[in-house]
């Protein structure tokens, strides 16, 4: 009885020293640190690093559509709008665009935190939208606009919520940061980005490309 008893707990740690050593298997120390076998954290920056010149920013170009057909179509018919030119994660998601636009800026407001420009653009029936020029960039516009990005692809929502707000930190430090924001008003100014349908007739355009003239 006793040797059955001692073979038995012999093969148990023999089992679970085995499986510590599993690719993916976590293995934690007295001290609580992990040794080998961890997966590394996801890193959000270096996600974005990898995608943002090479996809992101070549398919908002070769994607958007003029502003003023894209905010025409909302008007008339907001669901047939979303099918044709936007793209949402999930039923009940806001539709988000990729527009782009040629417009003057009529105001540059400085005290709100996403420090929107509006900007007119013309056409027989003007169009007025918002740029976000921070220091607030908010949202899952990009992200979701681009279209392939998927929720999928990633561990949690918490790994995914930081994709987008990774990528709209590069918008600030790539973007804005080249533009004049506080003397850009009765200027033209040319963009290209995304929008989250959040609100009826609402147009908040966060930028991966802008330029004034």
């Amino acid at each position: 009885m006793k040797i059955r008893l001692a073979l038995a707990g012999l093969l148990l740690m023999g089992s679970l020293t085995a499986c510590s050593r599993v690719p993916g298997v976590y293995a934690y120390e007295k001290d609580g640190t992990v040794r080998a076998g961890a997966a590394a954290p996801f890193d959000p920056r270096t996600y974005v690093d990898g995608i943002w010149a090479s996809k992101v920013l070549p398919t908002v170009q070769q994607n958007a559509v003029d502003v003023t057909t894209v905010a025409a179509a909302i008007e008339k018919d907001p669901a047939a709008a979303g099918r044709q030119y936007g793209k949402r994660t999930g039923t009940g998601s806001p539709f988000a665009y990729l527009v782009k636009g040629t417009g003057t800026v009529t105001e540059v407001d400085t005290d709100a935190p996403t420090g929107p420009l509006t900007v007119e653009i013309p056409g027989a029936k003007p169009l007025k939208i918002s740029i976000a020029t921070g220091p607030v960039v908010a949202g899952t516009a990009i992200r979701d606009g681009v279209g392939f990005i998927k929720f999928g692809d990633f561990t949690n929502q918490i790994d995914y919520q930081n994709v987008a707000n990774q990528l709209n930190n590069r918008v600030k430090t790539d973007v804005i940061t080249k533009v004049p924001v506080k003397d850009l008003k009765g200027k033209k100014v040319t963009f290209a980005g995304a929008f989250s349908a959040l609100a009826p007739g609402s147009i908040l355009v966060v930028p991966t490309d802008l330029t004034a003239s």
